[in-house]
């Protein structure tokens, strides 16, 4: 803003300054033609002047010289008197036997031996050096004696008008300087609430407390916008407080209720007759469920309200570590869990999570694929790396920019409608196997954010689901070799683990 506001200052300075330098500058320009002009018109009548008494007295001849000459030198040009029939009477310099001759044809010579009653002015090049030539007719009464020819050098005239121009080009640099300095100084004054106000905005979207800004500074409107920013900002922290203790509070109020209720209906067991304890089942699974989508708020609810920060962790053995504690599970089910590739080699995968994160994204995506996993088929972990982390005996592709997880069934799949709801909380596809909560991928999706990833579902090349879970990779390491991490915003990975 500060930019802006110095930039549209010095642009209607820089306007302003045009507008009046330039017409004054030519002003000027005119004005001081105009005046070496009028100076060279009183030399040349006054040398006229003294040229016709010196002829009427018979001494041209001795005085005209010496007189021409003082001239020339005073006004710093070229002085020429001839008699009424072109012939030269009198230089201040020296002219050739050409140039002598044609002194009658010049049109200033010709104007003023004719007796005009004004002179003539004109800018013409002798010798290759623009002049200005005054001619004036050298007369007593009617009688026509002769003519007197000025020429000035326009280099003195230009040097002049070139030096105004310099001198308003300084003043008006001075000008600008002047501008920048005070538009500075008011544009960091008007914009330092503005500024305050970003960065409580920042800190407000990335889940820090909203912090009030002042009030009592900058112009009226800006005031007004942070009178108004507070207000909301108060309200929508007072709304997000309230959500986040109503699904805490509530999930622990419900964890008690439910483990009662669940040992009751196991206690019931030997009471019930055979034929209905398939009911008892069912109702001890809904249970089940209810104290599953508990936990889960219960989990969202501390997400919410916690504060985490993103660690380097070794990709490769969260991965091994989860296949070794899935496998057994896999197989009770008639389901193969594939880990693809050599993920305990010499060169780990370390990207940044939160702590504890990508052990619950792990487990809650090979809950999903193992529920909607038909017998016999695979379930694969894989992990695709970018260019600068491929294993130097292992060499693939060019790799993603960042570190990818790909979690793989062969299910049914989804539809590309079913994959962009499947993220909802409490979303659960129309022919999903029973007992989810549709709480899972929610969880997934808010641990890889607080990790600095994303996550996406794509459709796998056998007709199931591939869930890809991008992270971010480590950089770098600082001097003393550890390693480089930075914070992330707030979020503390806190849902239950299935196995």
């Amino acid at each position: 803003m500060t930019r802006r506001l110095l930039l549209s200052y010095l642009s209607l300075a820089a306007l302003l300054l045009l507008c009046l330098e330039i017409p004054l500058g030519f002003v000027y320009s005119r004005g001081e033609r105009e005046r070496v002009t009028n100076v060279a018109m009183d030399e040349a009548e006054s040398v006229a002047e003294y040229a016709s008494l010196s002829m009427s007295m018979g001494r041209a001849q001795r005085d005209l010289p010496g007189r021409v000459a003082r001239c020339a030198e005073r006004i710093g040009g070229k002085v020429v008197i001839v008699d009424p029939s072109g012939a030269l009477v009198a230089s201040s310099h020296r002219l050739s036997a050409e140039e002598t001759r044609g002194l009658a044809t010049r049109p200033g010579i010709a104007a003023a031996l004719r007796g005009a009653a004004t002179q003539d002015v004109r800018t013409s090049t002798i010798g290759g050096v623009q002049y200005l030539s005054v001619a004036a007719p050298v007369a007593r009464g009617t009688f026509k004696q002769g003519a007197v020819w000025i020429t000035l050098p326009t280099r003195m005239v230009q040097d002049r008008v070139h030096h105004v121009w310099m001198l308003l080009a300084l003043g008006g640099l001075a000008a600008l300087t002047a501008v920048t300095l005070i538009g500075f100084a008011i544009a960091r004054w008007t914009g330092r609430p503005i500024r305050e106000l970003e960065r409580a905005t920042h800190k407000l979207a990335d889940g820090g407390p909203a912090t009030p800004v002042a009030i009592t500074k900058g112009p009226p409107e800006v005031r007004s916008l942070a009178a108004t920013f507070n207000r909301t900002a108060a309200r929508l922290e007072h709304l997000l407080a309230s959500q986040r203790a109503f699904a805490g509070e509530a999930s622990h109020q419900l964890k008690t209720p439910l483990s009662a209720l669940r040992l009751r209906l196991e206690n019931l067991e030997p009471d019930i007759a055979l034929h209905a304890r398939g009911s008892l089942t069912a109702a001890m699974t809904e249970t089940d469920r209810l104290a599953r989508m508990v936990e889960g708020l219960l989990a969202m609810a501390r997400l919410d309200e916690s504060a985490a920060v993103r660690e380097p962790v070794d990709l490769d053995e969260v991965c091994a570590e989860r296949h070794r504690a899935w496998t057994p599970l896999f197989e009770q089910y008639g389901v193969r869990l594939v880990l693809i590739g050599d993920h305990a080699g010499p060169v780990p995968v370390p990207v940044l999570a939160v702590p504890g994160a990508l052990e619950q994204i792990l487990d809650n995506l090979l809950s999903n694929a193992l529920r909607v996993a038909p017998l016999g088929s695979a379930v694969s972990i894989d992990v695709r790396r970018p260019a600068s982390h491929e294993r130097r005996f292992h060499p693939r592709p060019a790799g993603p920019s960042r570190v990818e997880l790909h979690v793989t069934d062969e299910g049914p799949g989804m539809t590309e409608e079913q994959r962009r709801r499947a993220f909802d909380r409490f979303w659960r596809a129309p022919d999903a196997p029973k007992g989810g909560t549709g709480l899972g991928l929610a969880l997934v999706q808010r641990l890889t954010h607080a990790s600095g990833g994303e996550i996406t579902l794509r459709a796998a090349a056998r007709g199931g689901l591939d869930a890809v879970v991008e992270l971010p990779p480590v950089r770098g390491r600082d001097r003393d070799g550890t390693t480089v991490t930075a914070p992330h915003r707030p979020l503390e990975s806190t849902a239950q683990r299935v196995p």
